[in-house]
């Protein structure tokens, strides 16, 4: 019995949380960073402003949590970075690599571009928007040395370049401003988008 008690807390605490990050990403991408308050939040969630504090943390926190929910995409309880490295530890060759690498920029970048923007915009003002939009990226570029250590793996890499090297290209060519200005400002199709991300990696690292 005990058991069933502590499930039904943890799926409770799991739903919550939940409640106040969509609460939360929607108010973000509706009124900003800025102007979004921690009350509005709580308000929007259908819980107590305390409840936020302890379920996710502030409302820097609350940012990187909307994050991280938005990469790793709706209905998946796993991170975008385990999504990323089980998908390229199944890769058999490099070829695959390079191949779920564009994939997954080109499934990523329409679901979060919005959000960059928000973040963009926030960090001119906010030093903590600013930090969490500093934080990301800098997660990413280590996220990609899994990647750039997976195409060395599989005999890609072969000019030389290190790969904290290789990690700088994938994050450059992958960056959700390279997509924004490409997809958004350009009117590129998304599908050649994905195919210049596909072509430019393997141009620049196999």
């Amino acid at each position: 019995m005990e058991i069933r008690r502590n499930d039904r807390r943890v799926a409770q605490a799991v739903a919550t949380k939940a409640a106040v990050v969509e609460a939360a990403r929607q108010l973000f991408l509706s009124k900003g960073y800025v102007a979004t308050t921690i009350g509005a939040i709580a308000e929007q969630a259908g819980v107590a402003i305390q409840t936020i504090y302890n379920s996710v943390g502030n409302k820097a926190a609350l940012l990187s949590a909307v994050v991280d929910a938005t990469a790793a995409g709706p209905d998946t309880p796993r991170s975008a970075t385990e999504i990323m490295r089980a998908r390229t530890t199944a890769a058999a060759d490099a070829g695959a690599v390079f191949a779920l690498l564009a994939d997954w920029f080109a499934e990523v970048h329409p679901r979060s571009s919005e959000l960059f923007s928000v973040m963009r915009q926030a960090s001119a003002v906010d030093a903590e928007a600013a930090k969490v939009l500093r934080d990301r990226a800098e997660r990413r570029l280590r996220n990609y040395a899994e990647a750039a250590a997976a195409l060395r793996q599989r005999g890609a890499l072969t000019s030389g370049m290190s790969d904290e090297q290789a990690a700088a290209v994938i994050w450059s060519l992958g960056h959700p401003d390279t997509y924004k200005s490409l997809v958004l400002d350009f009117g590129w199709e998304p599908e050649q988008y994905r195919d210049w991300v596909h072509v430019a990696l393997k141009s620049a690292l196999a």
